[in-house]
């Protein structure tokens, strides 16, 4: 487990604007800062960053959290991959304190494979440039490509020599497991010999988004039928395939500048159009594009343009994952390279200027390209057309976002023209296909509802990640408004003697708590605030914003609001002093005491009203009337001191 320390050290230097910006475009707006939201379809930006208070939250799918939660649900990292991600952001050298074997010993294999890997690519770059193996053969046959040696150094490529055991034995000389090793696929072992596994192969590194070494890719440079062209490393604890776009960690900054990703299949596709200058780039790698790749590059934009080799291969490749970018609400073009060319050997053919001129004149429309080819396969044959028929209504009916509306129905005109059929017709049938996706999505989640009912616990909150603050109702609104009122006004001086804090803690005694709040959740965090001021630390909303504990995190994350800001031009109408929810903190910490307290005295008065008919001795109806009178006078003081009537 990560030491508190070093949390702290982390936690002192975020920049949470940093972090997110880093994934998405942000525009200052007031004292916050907008975007669209990286985890729900929008056009109009929803997502609000606020440095004051180091969280986000988007109003159009409600999401919200803090750097670390936004890495959480961005990256898919859990909350000590996070924590590291951002340790190795900030050059800070974390501390491990003790934690439990099994984990101990999954980041430990973590940590390995990345240290094996940060090793392997040192040594085989080091002989690319330095041995004279490497200069004679790879270099030499990477020049000839082309390749300069500023793009060599930039994707930090290498090569292994032709010899069985050269990495293998410089690697165990080195201390390294053979067992890690095997697992990063650097290493075979056969009969008890261990061996190189990427002999007499060009080696491109592959990179996570903080530039770490996930893997790797091989080329083989002579020819040789027996053996594969390319060899991956093998899926393991770092390395997924299916979340990897090769160049992804150099692409970012151009796809966001250019507010467009291209892709393409092979490594070297992509090295060398980031040498012509063509940056905005990433390589699926030649496999079927996969959702988690989408959501990588709609994480920077959603225009996605394929380029692809115009054999029937490079269209086949390219045609696969379109329904996957369309429910993503990609925007999808097509451009296939002439000639029999890859856009490897075309931009060097052509040139920068050239190549883009192509790009832009040449981008097909996804899914008319995909009609296209369809019906040239289809000839003649009425039986195949009308499977076209259903195959192109089925791929029309994943555009069903509403921001998508105009979109699908224009599809829908344009298909139905080329494919000679009624428009009326065409809509039908992709209205069929979206009935169906929409029936078996009913059934999924009533099954899954009938599952939680049935295995449902007392618990109410069993997630870190659960939506608590639409479990809240009328009255625990006003529970948390009293905890968001502490947390960020509890170090103010409430008089010359006492801070905010004090003052609720004077009035709210710790055997009062569940009698004046409901939420056990907000219970406890007003006892760990307590716990800390006692014992001399100043928290703030930061402490829980960061707290280990998932859960209460989250929860100070969803009562933590955006204020409404005073626009500029307020001031130029009208003269004065405009109050804020900072001048009025006092006001705010009152009235939220004071509602809790309204409330326990008409929950006693109820109690009391009960009791009263029920009882049928005399004495007890006096006292008990008594006992009214006695609360009414207490509720009429506390409205008066208020200056409303809270209840109706």
């Amino acid at each position: 487990m990560i030491s508190q320390e070093s949390i702290q050290q982390i936690q002192s230097r975020i920049d949470i604007v940093e972090i997110v910006g880093s994934f998405i475009k942000l525009k200052k707006r007031g004292a916050n800062y907008l975007g669209l939201c990286p985890f729900h379809n929008e056009k109009t930006p929803s997502f609000t960053v606020s440095p004051s208070k180091e969280i986000y939250k988007c109003f159009g799918c409600g999401k919200s959290g803090n750097s670390i939660s936004f890495l959480m649900e961005a990256e898919k990292y859990s909350y000590v991959e996070a924590l590291r991600w951002l340790a190795a952001k900030y050059n800070v050298e974390i501390e491990e304190s003790e934690t439990s074997p099994e984990f101990k010993q999954q980041q430990q294999v973590a940590d390995s494979l990345y240290i094996i890997n940060n090793f392997a690519q040192k040594y085989f770059t080091d002989a690319l440039l330095n041995s004279e193996e490497g200069q004679d053969i790879a270099l030499s046959y990477l020049k000839e490509r082309g390749f300069r040696e500023e793009i060599i150094n930039k994707f930090q490529l290498g090569y292994n020599s032709e010899a069985r055991d050269g990495f293998t034995k410089a690697a165990l000389a080195s201390q390294y497991s053979l067992e890690y090793l095997q697992k990063t696929g650097l290493v075979n072992v056969r009969e008890g010999h261990a061996y190189d596994n990427y002999r007499g192969r060009i080696i491109f590194p592959i990179h996570n988004q903080s530039g770490k070494v996930l893997g790797f890719g091989a080329r083989i440079i002579k020819k040789n039928d027996k053996a594969p062209k390319y060899i991956n490393t093998p899926e393991n604890e770092i390395y997924v395939k299916s979340k990897i776009l090769y160049g992804s960690y150099f692409a970012r900054q151009a796809i966001d500048k250019a507010d467009e990703c291209l892709l393409v299949e092979g490594y070297t596709d992509v090295v060398s159009l980031h040498q012509a200058g063509v940056e905005n780039v990433v390589a699926s790698g030649g496999t079927s594009l996969t959702p988690d790749q989408l959501r990588l590059i709609k994480k920077y934009t959603n225009n996605l343009t394929i380029i692809y080799d115009g054999d029937g291969a490079g269209i086949k490749a390219a045609l696969r994952g379109l329904d996957l970018a369309l429910e993503e609400s990609l925007n999808v073009k097509l451009v296939l390279i002439p000639d029999g060319e890859d856009p490897d050997s075309y931009v060097n053919k052509v040139g920068t200027a050239q190549f883009i001129n192509f790009v832009n004149e040449n981008k097909k429309d996804f899914i008319l390209f995909q009609l296209g080819i369809a019906l040239k396969d289809a000839g003649n044959d009425s039986t195949k057309k009308s499977v076209v028929v259903n195959q192109i209504a089925e791929t029309i009916s994943k555009i069903n976002k509403t921001e998508d509306f105009t979109k699908q129905q224009d599809y829908i005109k344009q298909c139905s023209e080329i494919l000679k059929i009624e428009e009326s017709g065409l809509h039908a049938l992709v209205n069929k296909f979206i009935r169906e996706k929409v029936n078996k999505e009913e059934t999924r989640v009533n099954r899954d509802q009938r599952f939680a009912e049935e295995s449902s616990s007392v618990e109410q909150y069993n997630e870190a990640d659960t939506d608590v603050k639409a479990l809240f109702n009328k009255d625990e609104i006003h529970e948390q408004a009293m905890i968001r009122s502490l947390l960020e006004f509890g170090l103010k001086n409430w008089n010359e003697k006492l801070k905010v804090a004090e003052y609720i803690f004077k009035e709210i005694e710790e055997n009062q708590l569940e009698e004046l709040i409901d939420n056990k959740e907000l219970i406890r965090v007003m006892q760990t605030y307590k716990a800390w001021f006692d014992a001399g630390i100043e928290p703030t909303a930061k402490n829980f914003l960061y707290h280990e504990d998932q859960k209460m995190s989250s929860l100070v994350v969803s009562i933590m609001d955006f204020n409404y800001e005073i626009s500029p031009k307020w001031k130029e109408h009208f003269e004065g002093f405009i109050a804020t929810r900072e001048d009025l903190f006092a006001e705010e910490v009152f009235s939220t005491l004071n509602y809790l307290k309204l409330r326990k005295i008409k929950r006693l008065m109820d109690e009391n009203q009960r009791d009263l008919e029920k009882s049928t001795v005399a004495e007890d109806q006096m006292i008990l009337v008594q006992t009214h009178q006695h609360l009414k006078q207490m509720e009429i003081e506390l409205t008066k001191q208020l200056g409303t009537v809270i209840f109706r």
